[in-house]
Parts: structure tokens; sequence; C-alpha cells
């Protein structure tokens, strides 16, 4: 087997470069619910504000990004950026239908209180089957940004972060089966994670849990992404709130399990 060296490199978000290739990635990360939201407003929110997050290439900064991270605040941007009050409001909406009740109960207070909390809104996407190695820098970079950012008296000193994710469940395959036609395949198993990195990560939550996408498809789109031979897969959303002083041994929690070989590659 012939092996295909690449080196992946970070870098800071550019607005003549980065629009199409994080609007694309947020499509992934919204999966079912996407067209709810005004991705190019989004995109253009995250590749401005280059001083904190960043994106994954290959061979030059001119390229489109394989991965990227951000952090919005959601107090700071709410009032003037209708996508973001409108992430919030989903969000909060998606929280109370999980099945988590310390999720319910805390996300929607927290997003939408009018308390002191500020809350960074966390989307990381890639390209499947990216290596796991680039994962880990990614999140150590954007720790010592915030850092900075908080010194040079920018809006990021939060007090939660609330990640957004993906996940799925298998569910049984509706192929061949015409009995069964027009019905919703039925989920089976346990939760599986697209970011493996994920499942450390939730560890340090104070509330985790999936939630149901409000355009749900039906069986035939499960169909549409098997991965097994006999099973389709069922995206669902995914969300984490991480108290801010347990954020970066969360982080340091997702080097660890790298370096000790934890992360396996995500499913194609």
């Amino acid at each position: 087997m012939d092996i295909v060296n690449v080196d992946f490199e970070l870098f800071n978000y550019d607005p003549t470069i980065d629009f199409h290739g994080v609007r694309t990635l947020l499509r992934q990360l919204l999966d079912a619910d996407a067209s709810l939201f005004d991705l190019s407003s989004l995109s253009d929110l995250i590749v401005e504000q280059n001083t904190v997050g960043s994106t994954c290439k290959v061979d030059d900064k001119a390229n489109d990004a394989y991965a990227f991270l951000t952090v919005l605040n959601i107090q700071e941007h709410s009032p003037t950026k209708p996508v973001v009050k409108q992430l919030a409001e989903y969000l909060a909406d998606r929280a109370t239908k999980s099945q988590d009740e310390t999720l319910a109960k805390v996300v929607p207070e927290v997003l939408l209180g009018e308390g002191k909390q500020q809350v960074g809104l966390v989307l990381a996407e890639r390209l499947l089957n990216m290596p796991a190695e680039v994962i880990p820098p990614m999140w150590s970079c954007m720790i010592d940004e915030i850092e900075a950012a908080v010194e040079d008296k920018e809006p990021y000193e939060f007090t939660h972060y609330l990640v957004l994710s993906r996940t799925y469940l298998e569910v049984e395959s509706t192929l061949n089966q015409t009995e069964r036609k027009n019905k919703r395949s039925k989920a089976t198993g346990e939760l599986q994670y697209f970011h493996p990195e994920d499942e450390e990560m939730r560890k340090f939550a104070t509330a985790a849990g999936s939630f149901e996408y409000t355009k749900e498809g039906q069986a035939a789109v499960a169909d549409s992404k098997r991965a097994f031979q006999e099973m389709g897969i069922k995206p669902v959303g995914f969300m984490m709130l991480i108290e801010a002083e347990k954020f970066p041994k969360a982080v340091q929690g997702i080097t660890e399990y790298v370096a000790t070989g934890g992360m396996s590659m995500e499913i194609s």
C-alpha cells in the first residue's frame, strides 16, 4: 500500500478566501436543519472574526478549508446578528426536547436568560476521515487565542461554552422491504460520534445530549447514508454545555485521548 505524506497547516480566517469553504462545512454541521439559517451571514461573521479560531488546510492558505473551528459570543452578537439570535433560540428549543433533563433545563437558561451568563458557541466541523492528529492543535490554539483576546479586552470572557456537533444512530435498513415502505427507520443501538473527541469532551460537560433535527428525513434518507451492509445511519444533533473553568481541561483531555490512540478515524 502506498503512503502519501500530507502536511496540514492551521491558518487564521481570511474573508477573501474562506467564506465558501466555511459555508460548506456549516451546511454539513447543521445537517438537515441547515436550510433554516442564513449560512452566508453566519459564514461572514466567522471569517471576519479572524483573531480567534482557525482553518486547517493542505498545501496553501489559498485552498478551501478541510476543517474549521471558532467560538461566537451569543450575548454579544444576538442583538445585531439575526442569525446568531436564531441559532440561540433554535438550540434552546432543541435542548428542551432532549432526553437529558439537565440539558433541557440549563441550556435555555444560559442562552436566553437575563442573568450575567456569557456563552461561547463553539462551531467545529471537518471533512470526513481527517486524521485525528490535526484536531488537538486546533483546540489548543483557540484556547491561547481566547486568553489573548481577553487580555486585549475583547468579548471572549465566557462563563460557559456550548459546543455544537453531530452524532448518529444506527437504523434498520428499509431497502428491499416493501412492507415497510414510507415508514421511518427504527433507530437501534447507542449514540455514535462523527467526531470521536466529543465522547471524551462530554466527560467535562455540565450537560450533554443529542437532539432531533426539526427537518428529520424519512427512512430513505437513512438508507442513503448507510454505513453497514444491513444498517443505515440516522444523523442527530449533539450539544455539550461546559463551564468556562473546565473548558481547558476538556481540551487537554482531547489531546491526551489522541496521544494514547483513543480516537479512530470517522466513518466515510
